[in-house]
């Protein structure tokens, strides 16, 4: 079918994007894209113990995950594309202008930070990177579960 979601959560794989995410969206795949579990099969099987069998957990770098998006938009199976930090998700969408969605779900307080939304802590440069990043053609929209209203970038500044 297609990727569903572009969501970026510096959790990773975890229970709100297995279970809250990829269960109603009726994902056959997870991509990870991350250069530091793309390069560690240790990590690779801390997250996909967390994957249920009829999901396919999928780990790449930045440059690998570049080359195989044309192959998980042509997959039968619905799929989520997943970074855990927007620099990731930047060089995502620069190489593939395809990516025209991105999903911001939890990004966590850490220094320079402050709070937008109670699961979203952003510097205001992140958000202005967003904000230009919407503007550029890729709709950004913060939104921690489906049930629950997309927020745009936009309504954050």
């Amino acid at each position: 079918m297609t990727v569903v979601l572009h969501r970026i959560d510096d959790r990773l794989i975890h229970g709100q994007v297995v279970v809250g995410w990829a269960a109603p969206l009726g994902v056959g795949f997870i991509a990870l894209v991350d250069d530091q579990v793309g390069a560690s099969a240790w990590e690779q099987d801390l997250y996909r113990m967390g994957v249920p069998s009829s999901v396919e957990a999928i780990f790449t770098t930045l440059a690998d995950g570049v080359r195989r998006y044309p192959e998980w938009v042509a997959d039968s199976r619905r799929g989520i594309v997943l970074t855990g930090d927007i620099e990731t998700m930047a060089g995502l969408r620069q190489a593939r202008p395809e990516v025209s969605h991105i999903n911001l779900g939890g990004l966590h307080l850490k220094p320079g930070r402050r709070e937008r939304l109670p699961y979203l802590y952003l510097s205001d440069e992140e958000l202005k990177f967003l904000v230009a990043m919407d503007g550029a053609g890729a709709a950004v929209t913060a939104q921690d579960l489906p049930t629950s209203a997309p927020v745009p970038i936009r309504a954050l500044t």
